[in-house]
């Protein structure tokens, strides 16, 4: 975006995120100035470059919220898809450095590039650049891959960020041993806080749903929907309270056995449980 007309003798544009002015006459002509004017702020220029940073910063978020649910649920997305939507910076940061896994058994690798044409460039474990044309990719859930430590200590050394915690997520796999009618996890259970109105925040704020008296969060594992759910004291409740057991629920409300769990629902559910226990209250002399 170019720069725009703001008023006599001024010019803004958006730099780096933010509303930049300049000025058009005398020996500052073409100088970027620290701060606006008070006649560039009251511009009206200024204010539609203001509201248009504030689409872009939506918009950004609501690429990493499309991404992020893509890979939770590891739901394969068409290659034609990621050829339209790639040329978006949005898109593209939400994108770029995931995990990607083809049709192939060797088709995996970081993402790099999405062609007009559709070839998916990837850098696999070799460090070598890996073009693919498949129909679909997924962006799998690191639960669900095997090369997952190697993963991260590449994505280390090759300075990876991704827009989407994806390969550094906390993960969680399923014990072996559970027994044949448990129904629920306690491992983070009795995690004290002030107020109900507390443990409630602090779950909205680390984005869970907070349903009646729990805190919640729906999962599409193996092709089938399942919640899981922490809970957190009843709605009206005004004085302490702390965190419950961990158990999952199917599309009809119904408990699920532990043994019943999949990778995925086992996981998230257990990164929430741990989150909202991590906030506690922890009394001194006493491990956090």
């Amino acid at each position: 975006m170019g720069w725009l007309a703001a008023g006599e003798g001024y010019e803004v544009a958006l730099v780096e995120g933010r509303v930049t002015a300049r000025s058009t006459a005398g020996r500052s002509a073409g100088r970027q100035l620290k701060s606006l004017p008070k006649a560039v702020r009251e511009h009206p220029e200024t204010d539609r470059l203001r509201r248009f940073t504030e689409w872009l910063d939506r918009h950004a978020a609501s690429c990493v919220a499309q991404v992020d649910a893509w890979m939770v649920s590891s739901l394969p997305v068409p290659t034609g898809l990621l050829v339209r939507v790639w040329p978006d910076e949005a898109w593209r940061a939400a994108l770029r450095d995931l995990v990607v896994v083809g049709t192939g058994p060797d088709e995996v690798g970081f993402l790099r590039d999405v062609t007009a044409d559709g070839e998916v460039r990837l850098v696999d474990l070799d460090g070598e650049t890996v073009r693919i044309s498949p129909a679909t990719v997924t962006l799998p859930h690191p639960v669900l891959l095997e090369d997952l430590d190697d993963l991260r200590e590449f994505a280390s050394e090759l300075g990876v960020v991704q827009g989407v915690d994806q390969i550094h997520r906390a993960v969680w796999h399923k014990p072996a041993d559970l027994a044949e009618k448990a129904t629920q996890v306690k491992e983070f259970a009795g995690g004290r806080y002030p107020s109900r109105f507390g443990l409630a925040a602090r779950a909205s704020t680390l984005g869970y749903r907070v349903s009646g008296g729990y805190a919640t969060c729906r999962v599409r594992d193996g092709g089938t929907t399942v919640e899981a759910a922490v809970w957190i004291g009843e709605p009206y409740w005004d004085g302490d309270s702390e965190t419950g057991g961990l158990g999952w629920q199917d599309a009809d409300g119904r408990a699920i056995a532990l043994r019943d769990v999949g990778p995925v629902a086992w996981s998230e559910g257990m990164r929430m449980a741990a989150a909202l226990y991590a906030g506690r209250t922890v009394e001194k002399g006493k491990d956090a």
